[in-house]
């Protein structure tokens, strides 16, 4: 079975990442590395687990267009959003035995090296991927 695990940012921390002032502990160039060696050494040990499928940061919020409609016309905004404090940060995709065993996975993003009010609110999602239309009416 496929899951797909979700972590979050605001475009506050991309920001603070970016050593821009936010008003919370900065970020220091020695958090930011040791934040990217935990994640690689994670990406690693998952793909030579086999069970990672893919996986993907995402760029700050401040660089999104939304696409939607008013009137029954296409509307493009530009982002970032203020009624949207979080967003989609990253991903990984896996390929485990269960539920348990993708949830287990994700737990260890606890240990992601960063300042403590970045860790004080960071949690992931996991949520099993479809790979059909019969998948969805269960």
């Amino acid at each position: 079975m496929k899951y797909m695990i979700l972590t979050y940012a605001s475009q506050v921390d991309y920001d603070g990442m970016a050593g821009k002032d936010t008003g919370k502990p900065a970020w220091s160039a020695e958090d930011f590395a040791a934040m990217g060696a935990f994640m690689q050494k994670f990406n690693d040990e998952l793909s030579e687990s086999g069970e990672l499928v893919e996986t993907r940061a995402l760029a700050a919020p401040v660089l999104t267009r939304r696409l939607g409609s008013k009137d029954g016309a296409s509307v493009v905004t530009d982002g970032p959003y203020a009624e949207t404090q979080e967003v989609l940060a990253g991903y990984w995709i896996v390929e485990c035995d269960s539920f348990d065993r993708a949830t287990e996975i994700a737990g260890r993003l606890a240990d992601t090296p960063a300042p403590e009010s970045v860790r004080a609110t960071a949690y992931a999602d996991i949520r099993p991927i479809v790979e059909g239309q019969e998948d969805l009416a269960g």
